[in-house]
C-alpha cells in the first residue's frame, strides 16, 4: 500500500512538473524566443557546467564566465577548479590550458563547424529549424523546456539531443546536451546581461 501511494505520488508530481504543451503554446514560446534571439548582440553570464558519466558516482562539476559577441564569437573561460579556456574565432578554435597555447582550424572540418553553429544557436536559444530538429515542447513550473533532436544521423551519433530551458522572458537558463550514451552534459547559467558592450580583450587569442 505504502508503495502504490508513492508511486502514484511521484506520477502526479512528475506529470505535474513537466507537461506537453499546446500547438498554439508552442508557437508563442517559438515566437518570443526568436524575437530576443534576433536583438542579442552580446551575452555575458556565469554558469555551472555539470559533465554525467554513467561510470561515475558523481557529476563533475566546473565553474567560469561565457561571452558571446555577434555573429559568432564564442568564449568558454573556464575558472574552478582549474583555469582553462575555450574560444571560437574566425573558424579557428583557440585553447589556453593554463598558459599552454594551441589551436585548431574547424572551418574545413564540417563537423566542427556544425557544432559551432550549434553551441551559438544553443546559447540564444534559436534552434528552431525542423529541417534540422524534431522539436519538443514542455512546461516545467514557471519555465520551458524543449527538446531538440538532431535529423542528420551522422551528427546524431555524438549529440541524441539538446534539452535546452528557457525563462518567462524567452531567455536561456540553462543547456542540456545528451550523448547517444546517454551520458550528458549540462551547463546552467546565472548572472546572466544581455547586450551590454564588451571589452575586446576578452576575445584576443
Amino acid at each position: 500500500m505504502h508503495k502504490l501511494v508513492y508511486i502514484l505520488f511521484f506520477t502526479v508530481f512528475a506529470t505535474h512538473a513537466q507537461t506537453q504543451m499546446s500547438t498554439q503554446e508552442a508557437a508563442a514560446l517559438k515566437t518570443k524566443v526568436k524575437a530576443l534571439a534576433s536583438t542579442t548582440q552580446t551575452i555575458s553570464s556565469d554558469f555551472i557546467q555539470y559533465k554525467h558519466l554513467d561510470f561515475l558516482d558523481n557529476d563533475i562539476e566546473t565553474s567560469g564566465k561565457l561571452a558571446f559577441q555577434a555573429p559568432d564569437l564564442v568564449k568558454w573561460e573556464y575558472l574552478a577548479p582549474f583555469k582553462y579556456s575555450v574560444l571560437f574565432k574566425n573558424e579557428t578554435l583557440f585553447i589556453n590550458d593554463e598558459g599552454n597555447k594551441s589551436n585548431v582550424d574547424i572551418g574545413s572540418n564540417k563537423m566542427f563547424k556544425q557544432l559551432n553553429k550549434l553551441i551559438i544557436s544553443s546559447i540564444k536559444g534559436d534552434m528552431f529549424d525542423e529541417n534540422e530538429f524534431s522539436i519538443t515542447y514542455f512546461h516545467t513550473d514557471q519555465n520551458s523546456l524543449v527538446y531538440f533532436s538532431p535529423k542528420d544521423k551522422k551528427f546524431a551519433k555524438y549529440i541524441q539531443a539538446f534539452h535546452i530551458t528557457f525563462n518567462a522572458k524567452g531567455d536561456v537558463i540553462e543547456v542540456k546536451m545528451l550523448e547517444p550514451s546517454q551520458d550528458y552534459t549540462k551547463i546552467v547559467f546565472s548572472n546572466k546581461v544581455l547586450n551590454q558592450t564588451l571589452d575586446n580583450a576578452i576575445f584576443t587569442n
